[in-house]
């Protein structure tokens, strides 16, 4: 996730507001999570939604075998 290029759409909470928090001025408040079990899919969602596109989704599974 790309923190400083948010410019405060706030899609991606719209999307999935317990995966994309905002800070107290509207932008994401992290620059990077782990995606629980079951919630890739909304995630993605979430990260598509951005007109940015600052957020990246990425399975990282396979990274920790």
């Amino acid at each position: 996730m790309n923190q400083s290029g948010c410019v405060g759409h706030a899609r991606c909470n719209n999307v999935a507001p317990a995966l994309y928090p905002l800070d107290n001025n509207g932008y994401i408040a992290s620059n990077g999570l782990s995606v629980p079990i079951g919630q890739e899919r909304l995630a993605t969602r979430g990260a598509r939604a951005c007109p940015e596109r600052v957020i990246e989704v990425r399975d990282t599974s396979d990274e920790h075998r």
